[in-house]
C-alpha cells in the first residue's frame, strides 16, 4: 500500500509539472480545465480504490480473525479429546501398574513367611543333626542306626515280617546274631548282612584341619577298621552248608562308601578275596529291588510250570472227549439214516392211508394187483 502511494504522488507531482508547463505555455483554458479535471478524477479514484483496498484489508482481517478462532476452538476440543484420552490411559496404566505392584508385593510377602518359615525348620534340622551326631558318637547308637536303616530298606521292598524273604537279627548254628538275613533261592541261599559304621577314624580322615600327615595316618587306620569288620562278618556269618560263601557288608553312610571306593581300593579288593560285598543305603536298595525280580520271576515260573502241568492234561482230556464224540457222532450218522428210512416208509404208508379213506371206485383205485 505505500508503494501505491508513492506511485500516486510521483504521478500527481508530474501532472503539476506538465500542468505548469502548459500553463505557461499555453492560455488555453480549456486545456487547462481539462487537466485539472482528470487530477481530480485521478485523486478521486485513488481515494476509492484506496478506501476499496482499506474495506478489503478489514474483511479480510475479520475472515481471519474468524478463521483463526474457530481453528483454535477446533483445536482446542480436539487437544481436549486428546488430553482426555490420554488421561484415560495413563490411569489405566497406573491402576494396573499398581495392581501388579500388589500382587508382587503380596508375593514378597508369601515369599518372606515361607522363607521365615523354612528358615525355622533349617534351624530345627539343624539341632536335629547336632543331636544326631551327639547320638552317632557312641558305637552302640551308631550300631542300633544302622540296624534301623537296614530293617527300613528291607521292610520298604518286601514288606514288614516277610520271614519268607528275610528275617533280622537271626540266629545261626554257630551261636551268632546277624543284623538281617535273606532267604535267597539256590544256589545261593541264605546270605547275611551286616551293618558297620566305622565313623571316628573317617571325620579325622575329612577333618580339613589336620594336615597331610596326619590325615595319612587316619586313612590307615580307618582301612585297618573297616578290614577287621570284614574280617569279622567273614569269620561269623559265611558258615558252610548253612549259608552263602559270600555275606554283605552294609555301611549306613554313603559317604562313607563313597571313600572307600574313591580313594581306598586295598579295602576293596580285600572285601573281593574274602567275599565280602560292600554296600550303601543305595546299592543295598538296588541290590534287594533285584532280588525282588529275581523271586518274582521264580515264583511265575513255578505257576507256569504247574500251568502248564494242568495244560497238558487238559489236552488229553480232550483227545479223550474227540475220540467219545467221534464215536458218538458215527452212531447219530445211523441213527439219522434209520429216521429218515422211517420217515420215507412213514410217507408211503400214509399215502396208502389216504387212498384208503379216499376209495377212489371210479379210477379202480385198491384192486387186486396194483399197488
Amino acid at each position: 500500500m505505500s508503494i501505491n502511494l508513492i506511485l500516486l504522488s510521483l504521478i500527481i507531482i508530474a501532472l503539476g509539472i506538465i500542468i505548469h508547463k502548459l500553463y505557461f505555455k499555453h492560455d488555453s483554458f480549456d486545456v487547462r480545465e481539462s487537466l485539472y479535471q482528470f487530477k481530480e478524477q485521478l485523486i478521486e479514484k485513488f481515494s476509492n480504490d484506496t478506501l476499496e483496498r482499506q474495506a478489503g484489508l478489514d474483511r479480510f482481517k475479520d475472515d481471519l480473525l474468524e478463521k483463526q478462532q474457530k481453528s483454535m476452538l477446533e483445536l482446542s476440543k480436539v487437544i481436549e479429546s486428546r488430553l482426555d484420552a490420554i488421561s484415560s490411559k495413563v490411569q489405566e496404566n497406573l491402576e494396573k501398574g499398581f495392581k501388579k505392584s500388589n500382587e508382587t508385593f503380596q508375593g514378597v510377602i508369601e515369599r518372606l513367611a515361607k522363607i521365615d518359615e523354612a528358615q525355622k525348620k533349617i534351624e530345627s534340622l539343624s539341632t536335629n543333626v547336632v543331636s544326631l551326631q551327639d547320638v552317632l558318637t557312641d558305637k552302640k547308637s551308631r550300631g542300633i542306626f544302622g540296624e534301623v536303616q537296614l530293617g527300613n530298606l528291607l521292610s520298604s521292598v518286601f514288606g514288614e515280617r516277610n520271614e519268607k524273604v528275610y528275617r533280622t537279627q537271626y540266629s545261626l548254628s554257630n551261636g551268632k546274631i546277624v543284623d538281617a538275613a535273606l532267604f535267597l533261592p539256590e544256589p545261593i541261599g541264605l546270605i547275611c548282612v551286616d551293618s558297620k559304621f566305622p565313623l571316628e577314624n573317617y571325620k579325622r580322615l575329612v577333618d580339613a584341619t589336620n594336615d597331610e600327615a596326619s590325615k595319612a595316618l587316619y586313612a590307615k587306620e580307618f582301612s585297618k577298621n573297616v578290614k577287621k569288620h570284614i574280617d569279622d562278618i567273614a569269620n561269623k556269618y559265611i558258615i558252610t552248608n548253612e549259608t552263602a560263601d559270600q555275606a554283605i557288608l552294609f555301611l549306613p553312610a554313603e559317604a562313607i562308601f563313597a571313600e572307600i571306593h574313591a580313594y581306598h581300593s586295598d579295602i576293596v579288593e580285600y572285601a573281593n578275596q574274602k567275599k565280602i560285598w560292600l554296600s550303601s543305603p543305595t546299592t543295598f536298595l538296588a541290590t534287594l529291588t533285584t532280588v525282588q525280580s529275581v523271586l518274582l520271576n521264580l515264583e511265575r515260573n513255578k505257576y507256569m510250570s504247574v500251568m502248564h502241568e494242568e495244560i497238558n492234561k487238559l489236552g488229553e482230556e480232550f483227545g479223550r472227549y474227540e475220540q467219545r464224540w467221534n464215536k458218538l457222532a458215527k452212531h447219530l450218522g445211523t441213527v439219522n439214516k434209520d429216521v429218515e428210512d422211517i420217515h420215507i416208509t412213514t410217507g408211503k404208508i400214509s399215502g396208502r392211508f389216504q387212498k384208503i379213506m379216499t376209495v377212489d371206485i371210479e379210477n379202480n383205485e385198491f384192486l387186486p394187483g396194483r399197488d
